[in-house]
């Protein structure tokens, strides 16, 4: 029986049990033959414990081959395998720890996922699934669900647990395994006739089931068809690219990952448009232009943030909103000190006969304060592009420019903590600091160390 605090290996110190099944444990460990420490998740399996048998260990030993081949940011590393012969006979894998939450235990959680949420979702993985369907051979995850995906802390969603995949073309005749959740897995897989589209049934069995809270295997059918868009309040062309996503019928779903994420960026009436004539060379370079513009950012932004992240090869836009509404309560303390104090200059009816200069006085007061207050409420648009950048805020519509700088001269993108004074009190806030040689700039007062993380990661993959 494993124990927290054993030692497996002469490395691997188990810290805490994360899942139990029939013959099956997963730990989450300590590599204390590194220093400083790491933390790796290790799954065991117990042959010859009664409910193991051949098929189990053979999935398990492909499922250490497969990963030992992979290299993709969002796979958690591969590090060894192992086996234990006492007490019981164990084998081991060792991966990374990737800290987070499933997307499961976030619905467990009461978590609700908006379609902009979710459609950043399905663009993360679909970059993922690419890579993996265009390896030779394919590797067919044909287990992906919520338990199985990873919002990490650091903002990308992990695909783990490849217990079920597929790295060969099933045989005709062969005998197969049975693998896949219901719910999550279409027909043709629970046949033995996994392909590409298979895990793309599985992708769209999740958003359906981050849309509507509701497990795919709980919702009404209808010709074997998941009925859901009458629960959720969704754009009618993104329901129809999930239903398609979810097509019983194998040949009537994408094909592959890449035409699926082409179908979500709806570059596909241009494309029919290019099969229907000869195209020039400047035309092709326009349309390969075009289409390039379109390409989605796969990094995942932080939960609920408001912030807006618009790019294209050639220009960087960040639109941060203003405080929230509700802080314009803010305002009413300011304006009723300045109308008191008016009341008491300005008696009603004789305000007629005061001094105007008092008058213009204390609304140039209120004015100040109001906006002085009203400021913070303003959006702050950062702009980037090859030449220049610039901070400005947003009023009725308009930009008001605060700072600029040359972009090609920005040698360092940093988050950190300022500390920000007003009268006795001191707050240290989060921000984002651009430094060139002429000094440094900053916005992003008010965000989260996580969105500023988030926004520095973004500047920099694009600059670079």
């Amino acid at each position: 029986m494993l124990q927290p605090e054993q030692i497996l290996e002469q490395r691997y110190q188990l810290k805490q049990k994360l899942s139990q099944a029939p013959g099956r444990q997963t730990w989450l460990a300590e590599d204390i033959s590194l220093q400083p420490t790491e933390l790796v998740v290790i799954k065991l399996l117990a042959f010859g414990a009664g409910t193991t048998q051949w098929e189990d260990l053979k999935l398990f030993e492909r499922e250490a081959q497969v990963l030992r081949q992979l290299n993709h940011p969002q796979i958690p590393k591969y590090r060894e395998s192992f086996s234990i012969a006492e007490p019981q006979h164990w084998f081991g894998l060792v991966q990374d720890y990737i800290p987070g939450q499933s997307l499961k235990q976030l619905l467990d959680q009461g978590k609700h996922f908006t379609e902009r949420q979710v459609l950043q979702i399905a663009v993360n993985l679909l970059h993922l699934l690419i890579y993996l369907h265009e390896l030779s051979p394919p590797v067919l995850h044909r287990d992906i669900k919520p338990s199985n995906l990873i919002w990490g802390k650091d903002n990308f969603i992990y695909l783990v647990d490849f217990g079920a995949v597929q790295n060969r073309a099933a045989r005709e005749g062969a005998t197969f395994t049975v693998v896949g959740t219901y719910g999550y897995a279409p027909l043709e897989q629970f046949g033995g006739r996994a392909v590409p589209a298979s895990d793309l049934y599985g992708l769209g069995a999740t958003l359906i089931h981050l849309l509507t809270g509701v497990c795919p295997a709980e919702l009404p059918q209808k010709d074997l068809r998941i009925q859901f868009a009458d629960r959720v309040s969704l754009s009618p062309s993104f329901v129809r690219w999930i239903e398609k996503l979810v097509e019983p019928d194998v040949t009537k779903r994408f094909q592959t990952a890449r035409q699926a994420l082409e179908a979500l960026r709806s570059p596909t009436a241009e494309l029919s448009k290019a099969n229907q004539k000869a195209l020039t060379a400047g035309e092709a370079q326009s349309l390969k232009r075009t289409l390039a513009e379109k390409e989605l950012r796969s990094l995942q932004p932080p939960l609920d943030t408001r912030l807006e992240v618009y790019q294209t090869p050639d220009e960087l836009t960040i639109k941060i909103p203003g405080s929230s509404s509700w802080e314009l309560l803010l305002l009413l303390p300011p304006l009723g000190i300045v109308l008191v104090a008016l009341g008491q200059v300005l008696p009603f009816p004789s305000a007629l006969t005061v001094d105007l200069g008092m008058l213009v006085l204390f609304l140039g007061i209120a004015g100040s304060v109001v906006s002085l207050t009203y400021w913070k409420f303003l959006p702050t648009i950062v702009h980037f592009d090859r030449q220049q950048f610039s901070i400005s805020k947003q009023l009725f519509g308009r930009k008001v420019s605060l700072v600029s700088g040359s972009t090609t001269t920005i040698q360092e993108i940093t988050s950190t903590q300022k500390t920000f004074h007003s009268g006795s009190n001191a707050q240290a806030e989060w921000i984002v600091m651009l430094s060139d040689p002429s000094g440094a700039e900053f916005f992003g007062r008010g965000l989260s160390q996580e969105e500023c993380g988030w926004l520095v990661e973004v500047i920099q993959q694009w600059l670079d």
